[in-house]
């Protein structure tokens, strides 16, 4: 069931499922909570009270916002976590996982652990080099053509390069569901807005989270050259001994849709783990 959070700026739409320690899902930029409808289950079966959020414009969120920046979902992120009774395990993919780096930052009291999906949380500069892996090659120039134009078609095209190898069951049923969401009004021009911001802001904060962080990467993510590197590099610029890679062989940019039985094992094992140091 749909409920509504206010928080600055506008109305965030959130769902949640089970009982036990809160666990927070933020999902990425042009899609909405049902990214995560495949792993919420064995989530609340693991002994979590799993909030699924959609991000400001998207999903059943407000569309209008004056603010894009993983500054100001982080800000909404811990807003929800406050009105839920947190502290708790905080999930974000992409656009998200830049935002749950800042919130973890910002508020440690509230946020146990990091598991980011894919995440743009460094700022990213692109080598000559990189333009030599197809794969990479192929999902930029979709990405940036849905961008710049508001292109519904280079968005579903991007997907599909995102999705490397065979699609899930639901292929049909979930990229429907991501371009009816873009037609409504406004929708579209918030995706736009929120693809413009720089994950610069999440970078320049990634030395002060203290709290267990997870980074979860495709070894076939279009959006990095090299995926594992880029996670690498996250890794290393956290504080020595808060971060962990794991890299999920054949994922591309939505691990989490794609496997996410792999994706919630890393994450039991990880969450299991921290756990029991503290």
């Amino acid at each position: 069931m749909t409920e509504y959070l206010a928080v600055d700026g506008g109305t965030i739409a959130y769902e949640v499922t089970g009982s036990g320690p809160l666990m927070v899902l933020a999902h990425g930029m042009g899609d909405s909570r049902a990214a995560y409808r495949a792993m919420i289950p064995p989530l609340v079966v693991a002994g979590y009270r799993v909030a699924a959020v959609d991000l400001r414009g998207c999903g059943e969120s407000d569309a209008d916002w004056q603010e894009w920046s993983r500054t100001a979902i982080a800000g909404d992120l811990l807003a929800l976590i406050r009105h839920l009774g947190g502290p708790a395990v905080l999930v974000g993919h992409s656009v998200s996982g830049g935002a749950a780096t800042i919130a973890a930052a910002r508020e440690p009291s509230l946020v146990t652990a990091v598991v980011e999906l894919a995440p743009f949380t460094r700022k990213q500069a692109v080598r000559l080099g990189d333009l030599r892996v197809k794969r990479f090659r192929q999902g930029m120039l979709r990405l940036l053509g849905a961008g710049v134009f508001g292109s519904l078609p280079l968005w579903r095209s991007y997907l599909d390069v995102a999705y490397p190898g065979a699609k899930p069951a639901h292929w049909d049923e979930r990229t429907g569901r991501i371009e009816a969401l873009l037609r409504e009004p406004g929708r579209m021009k918030a995706f736009q807005a929120m693809g413009r911001t720089t994950p610069a802001d999440a970078g320049a904060r990634l030395g002060e989270v203290r709290s267990p962080v997870l980074v979860i990467m495709g070894t076939l993510d279009p959006d990095w050259a090299d995926p594992r590197a880029e996670g690498a590099a996250i890794v290393g610029a956290l504080p020595p001994g808060t971060g962990r890679l794991e890299m999920i062989e054949g994922a591309g940019h939505y691990p989490h849709d794609q496997f996410p039985g792999r994706v919630v094992a890393l994450m039991l094992a990880f969450l299991g783990t921290e756990a029991a140091r503290a």
